[in-house]
């Protein structure tokens, strides 16, 4: 969801209600705790330079549970954060600690709520990296270490 979209969205609604991937929903009286653009400057594995910007914004909760964010105040957010996007209009990237680190995710808006999204790594180089097409989706699960090693400290193949 770009920032234009996301504007669109939270007039739309009386209530800012967001839903993390896993179905549970991020307590009500959660604050957007910083908002800004980050710009991720990088070289693949292709060697070519890559450049991506997302508008970032942090969402955190605390013991105050009164607390509620009305369109109104999430446009007064987005008004003092534009001077960092430069009336750019980019993909939002929302930051939520998840049970053991901060998460970052995508966001959609369905029927009045706002839903988190897992967001994916992948190879950016895919022509470069000699993984055939048919191998590029990851496998996940437990991994064994190989039978037999190829090679050893000892031996100059590594």
């Amino acid at each position: 969801m770009k920032l234009s979209q996301f504007i669109t969205s939270i007039n739309s609604v009386q209530e800012f209600t967001i839903q993390l991937p896993n179905g549970t929903f991020v307590p009500p009286h959660f604050h957007i705790t910083e908002m800004g653009l980050l710009t991720k400057k990088i070289i693949d594995c292709g060697n070519v330079v890559r450049e991506e910007k997302v508008i970032t914004f942090q969402v955190w909760f605390a013991g105050d549970l009164e607390h509620r964010l009305t369109s109104e105040k999430v446009h007064k957010i987005i008004r003092a954060s534009e001077k960092l996007f430069e009336n750019a209009d980019f993909e939002l990237e929302v930051e939520y600690q998840d049970t053991q680190t901060i998460g970052k995710f995508g966001i959609e808006f369905q029927n009045g709520i706002f839903y988190l999204t897992s967001k994916q790594t992948t190879c950016l180089a895919q022509d470069h990296c000699g993984i055939p097409a048919d191998k590029m989706e990851p496998v996940t699960g437990e991994w064994k270490p190989k039978e037999t090693p190829c090679c050893s400290p000892n031996t100059s193949c590594c």
